[in-house]
Formats: C-alpha cells, structure tokens, sequence
C-alpha cells in the first residue's frame, strides 16, 4: 500500500465497502457521539467520515485529534448506518472504520476557523491565507477561476489564435496608471517597468506576422486602491487580430465569453445576441459606460417640459443651451417616505438634493416641482415615460457631461430600492463609439480619453480636420451587470496617424519615437491593419463565482494599503542591495 494514501478523500463509494484503505488528509472536525467519535477527514478532493469506537485500537489516539491536524489513517469500509448517510456528500453512503493512525502534522491553535463560512477579519484572513484558502467556499472558487482559464483557452485555441509570452521587464509606458520600476544593476541609474499590460508587444506580435494572438497576461500598475481592482496586479485575456474590422472582432470574441459565461452561470440566463451601444446612448440613457442591463430603468431626456415652466432653478438653468434635464423613473416608487429617501441619498452624495414628482391616486402630480409646472406639464412628462399612479420620477439639471455619473448611481440606487434588477443573469453588451480625447481640467488640455493606440474614426483626415473632442475612436468595451470586463479597438498602424494623434495630446514627434520606438519603427516597414482587446479575468472570475470582492477570487492578494501581509511585502532593501543598485533611499520626514 502507499505510504500515505490509497484513495483520496473524495474517492470512496458502495463499491468499495469491505476494502482496507488508506486516506491521509486534515481533520475537518470532530464529533463525540456518546463515546464513538467521528472524524470527518478532508483533502482537496472531498470529505470521508471515519469512525473509531472504544473496541478500535486506535481510539485513544484519535481522541487527541484537533482541528487541522494532517493524520493518516488506515480502516475497513463498511456502509453508513440506516438514516445516517449523507447524500450531500459523495462518499455519503460510507465510512471508514478506523484501525490505526499516524500524525503526519499536528497544528496549532489556529488564528481563524477553517471549518464553516464565517465572515473574519480581512487582515487575519490574509496573514493566515494558506488556512483561509482551506475553507471550502475559497477552495472552491481558485478551482473555479482555473477552469474558466481552461475554457477560455480552449476556445481560444478553437478561433485559430496562439498562445504567446510577452516580456515582464520592459519600457514605460504611458498605460495610464504608475509603473512599478525595476532598478538595473547592470544599467546604473536606469530602471525597466513592470508591464501595465502587453499593449505594445502585441501589437509588435501583429507586425512580425503571427497573425493571432493571445495571452492570460499578468498586468501590473501602481494605483492607488479600487474597489473592482486589485493593488499591484491583475490577470487579463490579452487578445490581438491582423487583418481586422471592429467586427471581426466581435464576431471572434463574442462566442469565447459568452461560451465562457454559460460554461459557468449555473443555469442562470446569459445573453446570447449583444447589444451594441454606443458610448453616448450608454451615458444618456443609464448614466454609465459600464451600464448594468439588468436594471430596467431608462432614463430620459425631459428638458423642453421644465422649459420657461414655473421651476425657476431648471428654467433658468436651460437658458445655457449646453444644460438639460434627465428624468428617472422610478415605478412603484411613489411614496413621500421614499421620495425623500431619495433625496436625502442625493444630499449624502454631495448633490442639493434631488427633485422629484410623485403620482398619486387619480394621476395627479404631487411633490414641490409638480406645484411649480403645472398639471400639464405634470400629466405630459407622466406619459413620456410611460409611468402609473403609486410611481415616480427623478430628476438632475445641468451640463451632462458633468451629472452624467451622478444620474447613473442615482438609476443604480433606484433600481436596487424598487427590485427592478434581475440579478440571477448576466447581461452582455459591447459600448461602442467611445471619444478619441476628452478634455483635462486639471491640466488645462486635450488628452486620450481611452487607449492612445486606437484608430480614430476618420483616420488622419479627422485628425486633421475635426474638433478633437468630436472625435470618435474605433475603441469598444465589454460590459456586464454594471462592471467593465474587457476593453479593446483597431489600432492606430499608420506612422503620421500616430504620430498627429499624439500630438493633439500633447507629445511632439520626438517624444512619440523615443517613447514608442518599438512600434513607431515597426509601422515603417509594413503594418497591417489590426486590432484586439483585453478581458479582465479577476472581474470575470468574481461575476461568475457570485461576489462583488476580487479578493473572494485571488489566491494571495494584497490589502487595500498594497501590502501582502502574508510576506511581508513590500519591505525594506538590505544596504548591500541598495549599494548593488546604485540606489540611496530619500525617506519623506516624518510629522
């Protein structure tokens, strides 16, 4: 027999009764009934119950088993008792005799319970990781997230693409968050960057002429903490296309996740047909790039029924042709309490507040803003959007490109209140049309307002030619149940294109070959057109493991501080390393 183990403990069925086996595994937990104690012992691949009585020769060693505990034991198989087998389980029907023991590892006293789904301290729960991934939930999802990157490279492999690696050490790149820097020993005073994510290897990939290609790239960007993103790193579907449209993407990438999704949904509903949106329609109608189609509501535009009406604060506010006023509806929502729920929400998301007209018992509006506009006005914005007596509607004024998220967390939060999200499906859509640049407040300037690398629609002509901030970009995103998980577009491949696309934001001609030489070169010696996307794969696997933390799905994540408190990282470099590196440390003063 082997040393530790002849099945595991997920393996023994009816089959096996009257077997002498072998199981080594942890100790789940034990249970004394009455003098004969149970043992349930636990490996990776199930949960066998074994049993030693006063009569077993190893009884006085099981009685000192605790939680946790690696043993090995050896006994019979026979069937469970009549009413006392466990359908739940798959070795339910059996159990295992005990005749003798060994203690492979004995634990101590453990800082967290592993059996049981008890909510603990996330500093504890990531100190002692290796015992939290023991419990069966977490277990269960890092096999999860396995097998959804099999399925998503099998159906990769079955679209024709190739798996390729792309370099950890590279060059910074204007990604979009920090890099993280790796001194050169070698080069000293110069530093490689961490990828951000493999954007211009792939791109260099589609020029070297291999076609097709894909990668479970891992990312690394030094931002500050996101509540749908880890710190320090993250996983992605890195795709790329030669010889491509917009939608030869789409026709190659739509199977894959909706094929992924459905492979792991647990029967609930996935979208079959994606809608395509563009970035606008998304903005106007749910206030969101990443729009949750599960929620029903539809906001609308209701602008020329407050116009020159008796609310002064919209009237006056629609004389700027730039303003408007959205409505929210809000069925089944039309009650003081809840209006001023509402309300006092808005306040607490540092808005004035947020005005609204509630339709009673016979149709009529009520509500400060139907006092105001009148019972015509009332009756017509009743009928735009189609609502009832008991409903509501909600309204934000002003410039859209400023209230547009608040609206959309406002359509969130009245979806959420009034059930009107399914949430046992998963709704697909691509958000298409996004702008080229948007315009930097901060810094006073026209920037990208997306990926750089994209193709404006338009080509160079639209450079040239149109109002930057009218420029739409052949850039699209994946959405799903209010998350974006993937992104993507046709690249920008022609030198001047590049090169005038940057210079709109700001990078002069020299800038864009010393920062993107790689490629810049690659586009002088014949570039095909291409284009690709990126999936998120942390914010996949969450979705389809049912939980809104990315730490539910990773196996050894940082905290929110971007520190991995189960190795002590980051820490402080040795003086003999730092001297290596030609480095001297500036510490802040403290105070």
């Amino acid at each position: 027999m082997h040393r530790y183990r002849s099945h595991t403990c997920g393996a023994l069925r009816e089959s096996d009764i009257d077997q002498t086996v072998r199981l080594s595994g942890w100790v789940h937990r034990v249970r004394d009934h009455g003098g004969v104690l149970f043992v349930d012992l636990r490996d990776h691949y199930g949960i066998t119950q074994c049993v030693a009585d006063p009569d077993s020769p190893a009884f006085a060693e099981v009685e000192k088993f605790r939680s946790e505990w690696v043993v090995r034991i050896d006994g019979k198989v026979r069937r469970r008792p009549a009413g006392t087998d466990n359908p739940e389980l798959p070795t339910g029907m059996v159990e295992i005799y005990i005749k003798e023991i060994e203690v492979l590892g004995p634990a101590a006293e453990l800082p967290l319970p592993v059996f049981g789904e008890q909510e603990y301290p996330e500093d504890i729960r990531l100190k002692y990781r290796f015992l939290d991934l023991r419990r069966e939930k977490l277990h269960q999802n890092i096999m999860t997230r396995g097998a959804i990157v099999d399925s998503m490279r099998r159906r990769m492999k079955e679209q024709g693409f190739f798996e390729f690696q792309t370099p950890i050490l590279t060059a910074s790149s204007p990604e979009g968050a920090r890099d993280f820097l790796v001194p050169s020993r070698i080069h000293p005073g110069k530093f490689y960057a961490l990828p951000q994510a493999p954007q211009q290897y792939k791109q260099l990939l589609m020029m070297s002429g291999f076609d097709r290609y894909f990668q479970i790239a891992p990312c690394f960007r030094d931002e500050d903490p996101r509540a749908d993103r880890l710190p320090g790193e993250f996983y992605q579907l890195d795709v790329e296309m030669s010889f491509v449209t917009q939608d030869d993407v789409f026709a190659a990438m739509e199977p894959v996740i909706t094929g992924v999704f459905e492979d792991f949904a647990k029967g609930k509903p996935v979208t079959r047909n994606w809608p395509r949106i563009p970035f606008a329609e998304a903005v106007r109608k749910y206030g969101s790039d990443k729009p949750d189609l599960r929620n029903k509501i539809i906001m609308q535009e209701v602008s020329e029924h407050f116009r020159g009406s008796g609310f002064k604060v919209f009237a006056r506010m629609l004389e700027d042709p730039k303003n408007q006023v959205w409505a929210i509806p809000g069925t089944g929502g039309g009650s003081r309490a809840f209006c001023d729920r509402m309300n006092s929400w808005a306040q607490g998301e540092g808005q004035p507040g947020l005005g609204y007209i509630m339709w009673r018992e016979g149709g009529e509006g009520a509500g400060p803003l139907a006092n105001n506009i009148g019972p015509e006005r009332t009756a017509a914005i009743r009928e735009q959007l189609g609502l009832k007596e008991g409903d509501a509607a909600f309204f934000v004024a002003g410039d859209p490109e400023k209230f547009w998220k608040f609206a959309g967390l406002a359509r969130t939060k009245l979806g959420e209140e009034l059930n009107q999200i399914d949430k046992d499906r998963f709704e697909l859509a691509w958000i298409v049309d996004f702008p080229m640049y948007e315009y930097d407040e901060e810094n006073k300037k026209v920037d990208f307002s997306h990926n750089p690398f994209s193709m404006p629609q338009g080509g160079l002509d639209a450079l040239t030619t149109q109002d930057p901030l009218t420029i739409k970009a052949f850039q699209y995103d994946i959405a799903c149940n209010g998350y974006e998980i993937a992104s993507g577009g046709i690249r920008n491949h022609k030198p001047e294109a590049m090169v005038k696309a940057f210079e709109i934001a700001g990078y002069g001609e020299q800038e864009v070959v010393e920062r993107f030489g790689g490629m810049y070169r690659a586009f002088q010696y014949g570039a095909p057109p291409h284009g690709g996307m990126a999936a998120g794969l942390d914010r996949i696997v969450m979705l389809l493991c049912g939980t809104n933390n990315l730490r539910e799905i990773s196996l050894f994540p940082m905290n929110q501080q971007a520190m991995d408190l189960l190795m002590g990282a980051p820490s402080e470099a040795t003086a003999k390393q730092l001297k290596e590196l030609h480095i001297k440390v500036n510490l802040p003063a403290k105070g």
